[in-house]
This record gives C-alpha cells, structure tokens and sequence, in this order.
C-alpha cells in the first residue's frame, strides 16, 4: 500500500473527539513524536517539552484533572483569547453547533452540553495524551513555535491512522496539570493532546468543520502600496 500524500494527510486531520480504548504501541508514539521534531522555531530553540502520559497514567490523570475543575478556578499559563467577534465569532459557533448537532444535543440542552464540554478532562476516551509546555523567556514566539510543533505532530500521527485533538481547555487547569506532572514552575502549559485510534463509529467523528477559503485569508501584493516610496521605505523615512 502507497504512502498517502501530504496533501491527503492535511485534508483528512480532523479533530478526534472520541477513541477506541485500545492503546497504540510504544514505538508507533515514538515515531510520532520524533518526527514532530522536525518542526521548525525561531532560531531553532525547539521550546517544547512534552510529558506523554499513558497505561494506568491516563485514566488517573483524567480523574485527578475531573475533580479539579470541580473544585478549583481556571489557572491558565497563558492568556486565552479576549474575545470573539465577527467572523472569529461564527467560525466557533459553527463548529460548536456541528458538534453538538452530531450527538444530537439540542442548543439549549446546557446540561448535556456542559457533559460535553467535560469530555475533554477525560481526553474524550483517549488512552494517551500529551502534555506541551513551553518556556515562559521564549515569549509569544515560543508558544507560536509549540503551535508549529503541536500541528506537525498532529499530521505526523494522521499520517499513520491515529486521531488526535489539541485541548486548549486542560491548559486552562495549569495548576492541576503542573501538580499531577511534577512540572516546575520554570514551564508554561500550553495545551493537551489526545491521541489514540479513532472509534469510526462514533457521532462525533462525523462532521468536519468548514475552512476558509485562501481567498479569505491571502492578501497578494504586487507592488509597493500607493503610500510607500519603494525607493525610500516607510513614508517619512
């Protein structure tokens, strides 16, 4: 059987959000996780560092992060976003609303999309996750360079049949992630991931979000802007 091509890698990564409970063998996350080192960052300071968490680890890791959020405030390391507006906006929404429309949960069944919403302190039934954190010298740059770590490991492991979903919410409980992981407080708690063989059978598997178009996003320039002396730089310089 041929290798996909990237292309067919990028277009078939998706969002997991529930797995079979099986485990994907030692070797195989391996390999995922030194490929992913090839990612690139800025002057090649390659800021992540990563906990793989797995066997008995995974469950106790999800029922210690559970009672957390139960019992304590958000800690987050980093700064989530302000707020969502415009186009940020819909594009959140629309992806919400797929999900809970593939599970059939109703826009104001806030009960059963609270449940939901709590899947991800269980890593959605993943037997592993990851654990990326990021040195606080490094800036905004190093977590962007986490960024580009975080999506070449995700299309690493759709390389190889696995699913993967990066968690923005277990960072929220950086706290929590920092106690059951021994992490100093010389590290910052970027995000989770959690990874394992998709279940195909599963509702939320189903859907896929829509993407902008490059149209939308892609601004070509020619030549110089009308307010620029091409010769000189910047007006005034």
């Amino acid at each position: 059987m041929s290798e996909p091509t990237f292309d067919a890698v990028v277009a078939a990564r998706h969002s997991c959000r529930a797995f079979l409970p099986e485990p994907v063998a030692d070797e195989e996350l391996l390999e995922v996780l030194a490929l992913a080192q090839g990612a690139p960052s800025w002057c090649n300071t390659q800021p992540w560092q990563v906990h793989l968490v797995t066997g008995t680890a995974t469950a106790a890791f999800a029922a210690y992060l559970s009672a957390a959020v139960h019992d304590e405030a958000p800690t987050p390391d980093l700064p989530g976003p302000e707020r969502y507006e415009g186009v940020y906006r819909d594009r959140r929404r629309a992806s919400g609303y797929a999900l809970y429309a593939s599970l059939g949960i109703e826009r104001d069944d806030h009960a059963r999309r609270g449940e939901q919403m709590l899947r991800n302190f269980s890593f959605f039934g993943a037997p592993h996750v990851l654990v990326v954190t990021t040195d606080p010298l490094q800036g905004v740059y190093g977590a962007v360079d986490c960024g580009g770590f975080v999506s070449t490991l995700m299309l690493a492991a759709a390389s190889r049949g696995l699913g993967t979903c990066a968690q923005a919410a277990v960072a929220m409980y950086a706290a929590p992630v920092r106690r059951f992981l021994d992490v100093g407080e010389d590290r910052q708690v970027v995000c989770a991931i959690a990874i394992g063989r998709p279940d195909p059978d599963h509702p939320a598997n189903g859907f896929r979000t829509e993407r902008a178009s490059s149209d939308e996003v892609v601004s070509v320039v020619t030549a110089p802007p009308g307010h620029v002396d091409a010769g000189r730089g910047p007006a005034g310089a």
